[in-house]
């Protein structure tokens, strides 16, 4: 029978409750700012941390080695946890950060999958995972999926953006299974201290908690300042700690990241376990692309000494700006390529963000993608393009917020 002729009548498709609260403010508010765009707008974007978008470019050698993988015909399957030579390099790797009892490496797409996969193997409905704020988005986008708990732990702005040990301590309770840190920090660019990961590791040890450790910006650090893994301080303690080729090598799109699992075997065994179930069922990352990682991390790496050359002054003529605007304050940041200014006389970052999309056409993220301490406003900026690109944008920013409280403020507080 045709479905004319049916008398069925098709009911809407209803979507899982578990994806209601999945948010991604990054690529969210391009949906905001391509409508603008299309009115003819020049556009400037701070929103979206790729290095390719401007003018950085990664190792060759790098390059070189993947396309040569693709001649090889090296395009069909890897093993599920990678391919030989890429989980040595990163042992290697993981040696050169101090990483002791490494009890498994796995190869994944992105550290992004790393991450779902180790928090997924470890979680159960109703459990909860300490998740720094602010902080990246995917990790809350992944809980919502998994219908756990939020349980969003501060950073201290006052402090440089360290994790509030005190704070850590009063969200602990009997359905808490880890605690996530990520060190540089995005969206802060914070640098974690070696006596603030001590505290963790001790919390960690009280609570009978595992670590998860994103240093997936660990080799973009300024000023001569030393990244501490704090898989490093501790031996004994299940920690996973994540990286990837993404930023520090310049490859976002390669989709290549990686996590290793340390500490005591006894207790990791059944976890590891499941972590390779999951490993399994996916068949495997992208297999080419896995040839880059020995070169890009036993090779050459004189690319980041320039790299950091550039990110320090653009990182400078972000915080120098940023804190010459009236109403706005910037913590100096040590690592990564992001900036987050504080709004002090502002209720609602995301209206100011929307706003000034319009208005301005800077596009940066309002600082409530990444959580905060409410009753606080902030945005995100990236400081990847060219310096004179950053400068027009500032400068239209300090020309937005000048106007933006005698513009908005009054009918934002009314409506409140």
């Amino acid at each position: 029978m045709s479905l004319s002729k049916s008398k069925a009548v098709l009911k809407e498709v209803k979507p899982a409750v578990r994806t209601e609260n999945i948010t991604y403010a990054v690529r969210d508010i391009v949906v905001i700012a391509n409508e603008v765009a299309k009115t003819g707008k020049q556009m400037l974007y701070l929103n979206i941390g790729d290095p390719n978008l401007f003018d950085w470019q990664p190792p060759k050698h790098l390059i070189e080695e993947t396309y040569k993988a693709m001649l090889k015909n090296y395009n069909g399957y890897a093993p599920s946890s990678g391919i030989k030579q890429a989980i040595e390099a990163i042992e290697k790797e993981a040696d050169k950060k101090g990483i002791k009892n490494v009890q498994d490496i796995f190869v994944t797409t992105g550290a992004s999958e790393a991450i779902d996969i180790c928090l997924t193997a470890l979680v159960n409905d109703g459990e909860n995972v300490l998740t720094p704020t602010p902080g990246y988005p995917l990790y809350t986008a992944i809980q919502s999926k998994l219908r756990t708990m939020e349980n969003p732990y501060y950073l201290d702005e006052s402090s440089g953006w360290q994790p509030n040990i005190e704070d850590i301590k009063s969200k602990i309770n009997e359905k808490t299974r880890a605690i996530i840190l990520i060190n540089p920090n995005n969206p802060t660019g914070s640098n974690s201290s070696p006596d603030t990961l001590k505290q963790i590791i001790n919390l960690a040890i009280e609570h009978n908690l595992v670590i998860f450790a994103d240093e997936i910006y660990d080799k973009l650090l300024m000023d001569g300042k030393k990244h501490t893994s704090i898989a490093s301080l501790n031996s004994e303690v299940p920690m996973v700690t994540f990286g990837g080729l993404s930023k520090n090598y310049m490859v976002p799109g390669f989709r290549i990241g990686w996590g290793i699992v340390s500490g005591e075997r006894s207790i990791l065994k059944n976890y590891i376990d499941a972590i390779n179930k999951l490993l399994r069922a996916r068949l495997s990352a992208n297999h080419p692309e896995q040839y880059g990682i020995a070169p890009a991390l036993l090779g050459d790496q004189s690319h980041l000494v320039a790299a950091m050359k550039k990110l320090t002054s653009r990182r400078n003529l972000t915080f120098e700006m940023m804190n010459a605007i009236p109403g706005i304050s910037c913590v100096e940041p040590e690592g990564a390529f992001y900036a987050f200014p504080r709004l002090h006389n502002v209720s609602s970052d995301s209206h100011w963000a929307v706003e000034l999309i319009k208005e301005k056409g800077v596009v940066i993220v309002p600082g409530s993608g990444f959580g905060q301490i409410p009753g606080t406003n902030h945005f995100r900026i990236v400081f990847l393009p060219p310096e004179e690109i950053l400068e027009k944008a500032y400068k239209a920013i300090a020309e937005f917020n000048e106007i933006y409280s005698e513009k908005y403020e009054k009918t934002i507080v009314q409506r409140a």
